[in-house]
């Protein structure tokens, strides 16, 4: 695609120019046939709090256990390296989507099942990284939790940062999250345990045919 989705709605310009695609000998299908398994990229998004983080940790060392190959991109992890120049205001929070959803989009190529969890609050940023990938290739998953929950959680002390007004543009807070409108599977951490979690999406990976290669 020519560039990315912007929360506007905008295509991202290109500053570089006289680009060829350069074709390898080797195709996704021979890369899927050795790893016994279909890429896929499973989006994770909820609140901060809601277990996106935990549940992908715990799915990767899952599918590992069985012989499968996976692998997380965290929100904070790719902040520390990646996206570490893009902070949270709405530009930026698309920027930061749309560089993880070129990232993922290349492990999915890889044959990797790869979990990419990130708050991701606006749909248009979550639409734009869908629209990078193949019909079947991209998995929403809600990781759903009452804002409640969450901030009793708080893992990190970030909800209490927010409310004392020292973090500005918290998504839940003083930055908005949009629900997903009609996401592959819905995950409620609120009423599950993570084990319970952690098998209804690798159910869900083994009912689309992900496992089965």
């Amino acid at each position: 695609m020519g560039g990315g989705l912007g929360h506007d709605g905008g295509v991202a310009e290109r500053k570089a120019a006289n680009l060829t695609w350069h074709e390898g000998q080797v195709g996704r299908g021979e890369r899927e046939a050795l790893l016994g398994q279909a890429g896929a990229a499973v989006w994770l998004t909820g609140l901060s709090g809601s277990g996106k983080s935990t549940l992908a940790v715990a799915a990767e060392a899952a599918l590992l256990r069985r012989g499968r190959l996976a692998y997380v991109l965290d929100g904070d992890n790719i902040r520390h390296g990646l996206n570490s120049n893009l902070g949270f205001s709405p530009e930026d929070r698309s920027e930061n989507i749309r560089r993880i959803g070129e990232v993922a989009k290349l492990f999915v190529d890889c044959g990797v099942l790869v979990f990419a969890s990130f708050i991701s609050p606006y749909r248009a940023d979550r639409q734009a990284a869908r629209a990078l990938f193949a019909p079947g290739d991209f998995i929403e998953v809600y990781v759903q939790a009452e804002l409640d929950i969450c901030e009793q959680r708080d893992p990190k002390g970030l909800y209490k940062k927010a409310r004392a007004g020292e973090i500005p543009e918290f998504t839940g807070i003083s930055a908005p999250y949009e629900e997903p409108e009609r996401p592959e599977l819905v995950l409620n951490t609120g009423r599950q345990s993570v084990e319970e979690s952690v098998g209804a999406l690798i159910s869900h990976l083994e009912t689309g045919g992900y496992l089965s290669c």
